[in-house]
């Protein structure tokens, strides 16, 4: 990573968005307040961990969301209540509103709309931010999808690979990831 201010979000957990609420609010911060120009600041995003809760399918695309059904997995509704079929963090759009609201438990807010879709992946990595994805945690979800009636974890885990988000490469271990993070100067934040 390049730039002055340098900064890892750390964040097993998906939360709803929140933590790439934290990684935009980190970077027009910088951008706003503090006048830094482009290439000053960046940011780097942890997809692992497992379980319903977990980040790692944030780092997948919409083929796998729908061919899973991650939304319903994770438990993610969109405002009529249907189980997204979309990673809704990669693109999100103003009517995904209510789920980032639900993250921290907000009444409806009709003056954030606007905002919402620069919390998307595919916008926070224009703006700079890297995002990483565990091979270890890779390996175990797609044991536990097996476990959970997906197919066999050999031929998701191929497919998986395969549907990655564009600019999300998979590191062997997280762990190791963020040491190495911490080696080259850039700041720890633990979503």
């Amino acid at each position: 990573m390049k730039g002055t201010h340098k900064c890892l979000f750390d964040f097993p957990q998906h939360g709803s968005g929140m933590p790439l609420l934290h990684i935009l609010n980190y970077l027009n911060t910088y951008t706003t307040a503090y006048k830094t120009t482009a290439g000053q600041v960046g940011a780097v995003g942890t997809f692992y961990s497992v379980g319903t809760r977990s980040s790692i399918s944030l780092g997948f695309n919409d083929g796998m969301w729908a061919k899973y059904g991650i939304g319903s997995y994770l438990g993610l509704n969109d405002a009529a209540g249907t189980p997204y079929s979309r990673n809704v963090f990669n693109r999100p759009t103003t009517n995904d509103l209510p789920l980032f609201l639900k993250a921290a438990d907000l009444p409806m807010i009709p003056g954030l709309a606007d905002a919402i879709p620069a919390l998307g992946i595919e916008s926070l990595q224009k703006m700079g931010t890297k995002f990483l994805l565990c091979a270890n945690a890779l390996g175990f979800w797609c044991l536990e999808l097996e476990a959970r009636g997906k197919g066999k974890a050999a031929d998701i885990e191929k497919d998986l690979r395969a549907n990655l988000l564009p600019g999300v490469p998979i590191v062997p271990a997280m762990v190791i990831a963020i040491e190495k993070a911490q080696e080259a100067g850039i700041r720890y934040n633990r979503q």
